[in-house]
């Protein structure tokens, strides 16, 4: 049985996150496996001149995703690498893991059509071998981080 990967949105997770009718702020909370060896396959004008691993192709992406996203008013808030869980199956690994916040759907939506950004969106193609993406929203639950 092949195993299924993940690697951008399909047409009905894109339908029900627009459903979800998220008004205002949300984070994107993203989990990702990276190759051992970038694959430039499918972006051949991007390809470095030597071989890469997948961290590298990714660390490229998010050089030049970064301008795009904060003109959109959006920002990487966390960055980090992952490893072996220490609640869930033990067989699972995400290489990393990345917080982004999005002022609104519609500010993300502007982003992720925005031409120059899709210009380098290879190097992530290029550096993920599968990924999950969820939309946050924060709960208004009246306690204050200070007060502890």
């Amino acid at each position: 049985m092949r195993e299924s990967r993940y690697l951008a949105p399909t047409q009905e997770s894109g339908r029900s996150f627009m459903m979800r009718e998220i008004a205002g702020e949300f984070v994107a909370l993203n989990l990702l496996r990276l190759r051992a060896i970038a694959d430039y396959s499918a972006a051949p004008e991007l390809a470095p001149s030597s071989p890469m691993t997948g961290a590298e192709a990714f660390r490229l992406y998010i050089d030049h995703t970064l301008p795009y996203l904060r003109e959109s008013g959006g920002d990487l808030l966390f960055l980090g690498e992952g490893g072996a869980f220490l609640i869930g199956p033990q067989d699972e690994r995400w290489d990393m893991a990345m917080l982004v916040r999005q002022q609104s759907v519609t500010t993300f939506l502007s982003f992720a059509s925005h031409r120059a950004y899709l210009a380098g969106i290879g190097h992530r193609t290029a550096a993920v071998e599968d990924s999950r993406l969820l939309a946050l929203i924060q709960l208004q639950t009246g306690v204050s981080a200070a007060s502890g």
